[in-house]
Formats: structure tokens, sequence, C-alpha cells
């Protein structure tokens, strides 16, 4: 029996194929392969310019000259990302460009059997097809065995038209999703810009303060591993915070009240994070609760922009000093001043990196959408396979 999401899958499906085949056909019959005329150029050799140069995910450099001129489809041919998939492994471009040995390259004869081919290959596992393990590699044999569904195979015309209704669809998801993207970078550079000039301005004052004038600061405590739980329960109920965010959840606390956490070890020290109730800080932390006159949300929006990561020191295993910290300069305006730099702040911080709120979850539900129909509008049947009633 087929589960509920299944029959809905097939359901959708069959509503736009309207009772047309569909014929899986190789990748390799489907689009003329121009691999012949890729060349690749050593970093040192590259004439700068303007014209992209692409290699196996996007745009790598740009060059003086070009060898392809006209709208094709990249499919990466090697590298980590075959596996990872952080980013598309097909991907379309267009006017003039150069083209590294990383990437294949495929000519179609219309935009809609480009862009439905490259929707497809980024919604499917090409593990079948990728070999290597330390160096994956989807070869040119591998990449056109790849099976294509294609719906109405004998009418070419029909076949366009439901190939192009699908991309339609997905499309506008996608339109959406990238106007949001667009939306939320403008956002983060006003952000930016604020956040720079409210914290950069000059305060009249006759004391030069330090890290040490305004925050106690004290390294965290020991904790063993054991003692660390994944997920909260009744008896693991405080967060544990060690240098770089949340550890788990343990059964007792360290510290209780409004601070702000340094990392002190390891590659990304530096890291400032905001802990509030009551929590562990673990000795790969600096807790930092706020000396009178001292707003600690503004403390951390301050650290956070003097990136403290630049101060660590320079041995295998980097690390921040507490007494070295301390030392550092930091102006410091007015409490009242503090308290409305941080009120702005968050009001920019929840629109930008909240999880819950603001244009990031926008994009996220959006992202689901495209993923669900997208499930919907590419669930052909395989072939010679029976679907049970």
């Amino acid at each position: 029996k087929l589960l509920a999401a299944e029959k809905e899958k097939i359901s959708y499906l069959e509503k736009l194929l309207d009772g047309v085949e569909v014929e899986w056909k190789p990748l390799g019959g489907l689009a003329q392969n121009l691999d012949s005329m890729r060349k690749p150029i050593t970093s040192g050799l590259r004439e700068s310019g303007e014209i992209p140069y692409y290699g196996a995910s996007g745009i790598v450099d740009y060059v003086k000259d070009y060898i392809f001129d006209g709208d094709f489809l990249l499919v990466s041919e090697d590298g980590a990302n075959l596996v990872a998939r952080n980013t598309p492994i097909a991907f379309s471009i267009s006017g003039k460009s150069w083209v590294n040995n990383h990437a294949h390259i495929l000519k179609f004869n219309t935009y809609v059997e480009r862009r439905f081919v490259d929707i497809y290959l980024n919604s499917i596992d090409l593990t079948p097809y990728i070999s290597g393990a330390a160096q994956p590699k989807l070869n040119q044999k591998n990449l056109n065995c790849i099976q294509i569904p294609i719906p109405c195979p004998d009418n070419p015309k029909k076949s366009l038209e439901i190939q192009a209704e699908i991309v339609r669809i997905l499309d506008t998801f996608t339109e959406l999703t990238t106007e949001l993207t667009t939306e939320l970078t403008a956002r983060k550079k006003q952000y930016n810009y604020y956040r720079e000039k409210l914290l950069t301005e000059v305060y009249d004052s006759t004391k030069e303060f330090t890290i040490g004038d305004i925050l106690d600061m004290r390294a965290g405590k020991n904790i063993k591993a054991k003692d660390i739980a994944e997920t909260e329960t009744s008896e693991h109920k405080y967060t544990c915070y060690g240098g770089n965010g949340s550890r788990g959840f343990v059964s007792n606390y360290s510290h209780e009240g409004n601070y702000v956490l340094i990392g002190r070890q390891g590659a990304l020290c530096g890291n400032v994070k905001r802990a509030k109730g009551k929590f562990y800080a673990t000795e790969h932390a600096v807790a930092c609760s706020p000396k009178d006159g001292i707003n600690i949300d503004w403390v951390f929006y301050m650290l956070t922009f003097m990136n403290l990561n630049q101060y660590k020191s320079k041995s295998a295993q980097p690390g921040l000093a507490v007494g070295n910290i301390a030392k550092l300069p930091i102006k410091v305006p007015p409490f009242e001043e503090q308290t409305r730099i941080v009120a702005i702040l968050d009001k920019f911080d929840t629109l930008t990196s909240s999880i819950t709120e603001g244009l990031p979850r926008e994009i996220a539900l959006r992202q689901k959408q495209y993923e669900y129909y997208r499930d919907l509008l590419l669930s052909f049947p395989k072939p010679n396979t029976e679907v049970a009633a």
C-alpha cells in the first residue's frame, strides 16, 4: 500500500501529465556535450578582465577572454560538493564565459529543456554515478548515463509544454526566494552600516576605558563530557556553553544572570554570545558580567563588532588570555545611549538573524514550499516498476 504522501504525489503529477506516457532517456542523448572545448588556466596565468571564469561550483575568477558565448548548463565534474550538495551541482550560465575542466558543459536546444534538466539534476541523488572516495568525480560517461524523465516523447511540442509548466511553477518559488534573499542582503548591509555608525561614535570622556574596566571576567569551570546530555530533560535542564556556543544540557548551573560569553580556545576563539538566566559555562569560555553603568546587551554588540578573534595567539592551538582581553581599549557611551543603541540593533538583529522571526524564517518557508512542489512535479514513475494500488 502507498503512503498518503506518495498517493498525493502521483495524483498531482497525473493531472499534469493528463494520461501521456513518460520515457526515461539518458542525458547523453538530450544535450550536446562541449567538454572538449574547455580550457583550464592556472591563477598565475589568468589575465584579469570582466568575463566569468567558471569551475565546479560557480564563478572562480574573471578573465579577459572567452571560449563560450551562449546559454549552457554546467554540471560539477569533481569535488566534495558532489556528495555534500551544499551548493547546486548543476547551474545555468549565459553570455560570454570561460569554463575550466572541473565542470561539464552541456548545450540544449531550448531554455525549457535546459532548465528542466537543471532542476531535475539538483533534485536527485547522484551517488550511483559518482566514482572516487577521497576525490568524488562524475565523469562524462556516467554523466551521459543519468536517466531523465521525458513526458510525451513522441510529441515534442506537448512534451515542451509539460516541461515548461513544471519549470514555470518551480521558478515562481525560486524567484520569490531570490527576492527575499536580496531583501535580506540589503537589510544586512543596512544593519552593518548602522551598527558601525552607532558603535564607533566618539563620546566626550576624559577617561580611557578598557574591557576590564567595564566587565567582571572569569573563565568558566571544567566539566566532564559524560555529564553533558544532548537533549534537555527534567534532570538536565541547564544549557551548557563552551567556547563556540551550546554543548548540550547539564544538571547544575555555574552562573545566573545576564552575561556575555567569549570563546577562549580553538580556531573560533573570540566568538561572542549572550547567556541569560541559569546556565553552565565551561573552561573554554570567559563569562563576563557588567559593572555599574554598563548594559550587557550593548557589550555583546560592541565585542562582536570588535572581532576579538583577531587577538588570538598564533600557536597551534589558538587561544585568548583573559588578561589580554581585559586590557583592550573600548569606547563607552552613557548608559542611556547604550540602551538606545541596543534597542535599534535588536530590531535589526530580529529582522536579519532570528530563526523564528523576520526574513530568514520566510526564506526557509519558501524553500520548503519549493522542495515540496518540486517533489510533487518530478515524481515520475520509474521505468519497469509497478505501483501498488
